[in-house]
């Protein structure tokens, strides 16, 4: 090839803006990747494995280089090289997202209704937490399971006491917000409960090379706290502003001659706001997070000394890194 290579391992932007994080992931999350078979993504990480070491086939161009750390780098975990389930990818939160939360938005108005579609959203959100975490810190099947239910229970139980406190106010437009409290409660308790071992041991964290060097979890409360925040402002814009637009529009008596598509409606109006809030909420915070030495040295004095240990020459780097996961 003439001209010049593409390091594969560095992003095409540059990842310390916002700018060049949200052009990130708005390429990286492109929903289209989720219809690609999987002989064709494991194709992909063949041709970046190839092309990593100088083995392409002749004639690879720039452009199929590119399109394929596309595939690879939106399909496959960043930590373990291994396929990610196609429900769980960040890629699939635009049509899963809009799917489950068009239904939340449009069937409230009943207890069950709430409950179900709180149980599914969970569900999902249960396995978009286990498929994008830290995989260097492993979780058992039963912390992954007492995750699911408390994140369920918180949700569901937020859920219903919004609905009778709100129901009991008799104001129309504050029941629609039920989903979103019930949201963002459980996105409190899942995705911490989902990556505890994070919590309690802690995440190896690297120098800006990537030689890892101790471990730390404050660090891990860190990243996932950053987690937390990106995933309900990923939906507070849908789940905040849709409500007041459906009370508004559900008066008008041609929609009252569509009731049948109202949840379809309402459905692709997510659609259109996660399209931009996913790569938005992404791009909060860096996904190689940082921590300073000094933050070790006076809360984690024993992870401190191990960095120490590890430096060589005894030159301790003034921050450390880790993936924060998304």
């Amino acid at each position: 090839m003439g001209e010049e290579r593409l390091d594969v391992d560095k992003p095409l932007w540059d990842l310390k803006t916002f700018v060049g994080r949200w052009k990130y992931f708005a390429w990286m999350t492109d929903f289209r990747t989720c219809i690609v078979p999987e002989s064709e993504l494991l194709e992909a990480k063949k041709l970046i494995e190839d092309y990593r070491v100088g083995k392409e086939p002749a004639g690879t161009t720039r452009e199929q280089i590119i399109y394929a750390k596309k595939l690879y780098e939106s399909s496959f975990h960043p930590d373990t090289g291994e396929l990610q389930n196609v429900f769980g990818r960040m890629s699939f939160q635009v049509p899963g997202g809009m799917a489950i939360t068009g239904a939340m938005l449009q069937f409230y108005r009943t207890t069950t209704a709430v409950v179900f579609w709180q149980w599914m959203n969970q569900s999902f959100n249960a396995l978009v937490n286990y498929t994008n975490r830290n995989a260097n810190s492993p979780t058992t099947e039963f912390q992954l399971g007492v995750a699911y239910v408390s994140a369920t229970s918180a949700a569901m139980l937020t859920a219903i006491g919004c609905k009778s406190f709100w129901a009991k106010r008799a104001n129309p437009l504050m029941a629609r917000y039920v989903p979103f409290a019930a949201v963002a409660a459980a996105n409190c308790v899942n995705i911490p409960l989902m990556r505890q071992n994070e919590i309690t041991k802690g995440i190896e964290i690297s120098d800006e090379n990537g030689n890892r060097l101790t471990k730390s979890k404050l660090a891990a409360i860190k990243g996932i706290s950053q987690v937390v925040i990106s995933r309900i402002v990923m939906c507070a814009p849908g789940m905040l502003i849709l409500p007041p637009i459906m009370e508004r529009l559900e008066k008008y008596s041609w929609m009252q001659k569509i009731k049948p598509l109202h949840a379809p409606i309402q459905v692709l109006l997510v659609g259109c706001f996660l399209s931009f809030m996913v790569p938005t909420a992404c791009s909060l915070f860096p996904q190689n997070c940082s921590i300073k030495s000094s933050t070790l040295e006076r809360w984690e004095p024993e992870n401190y000394e191990l960095l120490k240990k590890n430096c060589k020459n005894g030159e301790i780097p003034t921050h450390l890194y880790f993936n924060k996961g998304l």
